[in-house]
């Protein structure tokens, strides 16, 4: 399993740190981690979001959300001439020798998604930010000659695109690397399903149930839970895993390949996906007409493990319709699945997620992006509900005079999992103003964050007196 001992780590997506960025702010909250007895720090996908700003959906599986560079790092880079300024920088110009090599060398190692991904962006860009489905059948389709004269004409605006990635990634890479002299592993997420109006979707058409027009056929989803009622209809195109898996998978190798590179551990979100999937018809408004669909996820996670040399470093989001062959799958490979707390006291002693049914190779949280925050959970339950969760934090010796949300916390780090993970609006004891998003919404999401003074030397030391005492 990725974690071979007690950890203890802090949920915080970068959109959420002080200054939203790859900048001062991400290497001071790795600062405060580090004296707060933390040693995982876990992040949401980092990928370019679209219109909605999610996450979980972006232009590219592969790039890194643009909004994310630090333009106060770019100016103090040592890479460029100190005659540059900030445009010369963001277009690659008055660059050192080391510089250029550098970039040469990530243009190599990334080409088989950086140029379908610079290309995409560049028309998407020259047609008004236009769905790729929408766009001129001759760019639509990639009829080599309308691309040849696109490049042709775009040429810089591509290049520019390309070496923004390149200035994101080296970015990125020092944040790892500040995180890691101080002992800090980085836990990433990769969302099982990709967004439709994407470079991964254009650039590999046949691979996805699509018609003649691209337009899906089929689309993702999940059946009513304890989110929705009506299920969630996410409208990500489905896989053809029979493509995918005739060529030996090599876009999932090459896009694991691509997380790996970025993370210590990957969290694959909606791991049941890989043993059955919800397919909706593309023409149903909700999820409700869907059905499960095997997936041949025995042979994908082998393909991944062979490509790592054997090597897994996964975590499964197992949440949702669990059934045995999920948990199996996920046996199989070894790999820890997940258990929040917030879902314990809703039904009897075999839930799962109840402390006592934790297990080793597991990662235990309060919440997850997708939760309310303790606080704001606690604040919607009525009487008899609170009542039920003091039943079971007392016989756990939680005091019954600690507060929301620092009793689940304290309840969280007590687990026999080897990973406890917070969010950290739960440290900040944030009410539903704390929310990071609302499934089955558009609007109001991946927007909150906290600032500077939030990051007290109070807080550091009680998020160190519980690692210690529970020696995570």
């Amino acid at each position: 399993m990725p974690c071979a001992r007690r950890r203890a780590g802090v949920l915080a997506p970068i959109f959420s740190l002080p200054s939203g960025d790859f900048g001062e702010s991400a290497l001071a909250f790795i600062d405060f981690l580090a004296r707060s007895g933390i040693t995982v720090w876990q992040v949401l996908p980092l990928g370019p979001p679209l219109l909605d700003g999610s996450p979980y959906q972006c232009a590219s599986s592969f790039a890194i959300n643009p909004g994310f560079l630090s333009r106060a790092h770019l100016l103090a880079d040592a890479g460029f001439s100190k005659r540059a300024d900030l445009q010369d920088r963001l277009k690659g110009r008055h660059q050192t020798r080391e510089m250029k090599s550098a970039f040469k060398r990530f243009e190599e190692k990334n080409r088989h998604w950086l140029s379908d991904y610079a290309l995409f962006v560049a028309i998407k860009h020259q047609l008004g930010g236009a769905s790729w489905m929408a766009w001129p059948h001759s760019l639509r389709d990639r009829d080599s000659a309308a691309l040849e004269t696109f490049e042709k004409i775009h040429a810089d605006l591509i290049q520019d695109i390309a070496f923004e990635q390149f200035l994101l990634d080296r970015q990125w890479q020092a944040i790892v690397d500040a995180a890691h002299e101080r002992g800090i592993l980085i836990y990433g997420d990769l969302p099982i399903f990709v967004a439709g109006d994407s470079a991964d979707v254009w650039a590999n058409r046949d691979q996805f149930f699509l018609d003649e027009h691209g337009q899906p056929t089929v689309v993702a989803g999940v059946p009513p839970d304890y989110f929705s009622e009506t299920g969630q209809r996410w409208g990500n195109p489905l896989f053809d895993w029979d493509r995918m898996a005739a060529d030996g998978f090599s876009w999932w190798r090459a896009r694991f390949r691509r997380h790996v590179a970025l993370f210590d551990w990957v969290r694959i979100d909606h791991f049941r996906g890989l043993a059955a999937y919800w397919s909706i018809p593309a023409a149903c408004d909700t999820a409700m007409d869907g059905q499960w669909v095997p997936a041949p996820g025995d042979a994908l996670l082998s393909a991944l493990r062979d490509e790592m040399d054997g090597h897994l470093p996964v975590i499964a989001e197992d949440l949702g319709v669990i059934t045995e062959d999920v948990v199996a799958l996920r046996k199989t490979f070894g790999l820890p699945g997940m258990k929040i707390l917030q879902f314990a006291f809703d039904s009897d002693e075999e839930n799962p997620y109840l402390p006592e049914n934790h297990e080793l190779d597991s990662v235990v949280c309060t919440g997850t992006h997708d939760n309310d925050t303790t606080l704001g959970w606690w604040q919607s339950l009525d009487t008899p509900a609170r009542a039920r969760v003091w039943s079971v934090l007392k016989k756990l010796g939680v005091p019954d005079t600690e507060p929301m949300p620092d009793a689940l916390i304290h309840t969280a780090y007590m687990s026999i999992a080897q990973l406890v993970v917070v969010p950290i609006a739960d440290w900040l004891g944030c009410d539903t103003s704390g929310r990071i998003n609302t499934p089955g919404t558009t609007v109001d999401n991946w927007r909150w964050s906290f600032s500077e003074s939030d990051l007290t030397d109070e807080l550091a030391a009680r998020m160190t007196a519980l690692a210690k005492t529970y020696r995570r």
